[in-house]
């Protein structure tokens, strides 16, 4: 135990920051754990995700790659994996006259 007032109010400050942050992180657990049950709950755990960024307990890096592995359940279409559809587009006039060569005029004429 600390003798010194000032880490008497430190170790007190750090205990109540320590309860804070684990209700934050068991309650990031489970907004992932309900997310990865039913894709519809996916904005509540974005939100939480955000706000244990904000507080400091995970890191924005693994913040991102959670949303990423959660917006995948819920847009398996959008994943690197799977292609989009292609789409056939007719060439405009500007296309076909930039694909076009240019002929070059020749002045021999005397």
């Amino acid at each position: 135990m600390p003798v010194i007032k000032s880490a008497i109010k430190k170790l007190r400050k750090d205990r109540k920051r320590e309860k804070e942050n684990d209700t934050l992180r068991a309650k990031l657990e489970r907004a992932i754990r309900t997310a990865r049950k039913s894709p519809a709950k996916t904005n509540e755990a974005y939100s939480v995700i955000d706000r244990a960024v904000k507080r400091h307990i995970i890191h924005q890096n693994k913040a991102a790659r959670l949303k990423s592995s959660l917006s995948k359940l819920v847009h398996p279409e959008r994943s690197r994996g799977a292609k989009p559809a292609k789409t056939i587009r007719k060439p405009t006039a500007k296309l076909r006259a930039a694909k076009s060569p240019k002929r070059k005029v020749s002045s021999s004429k005397k």
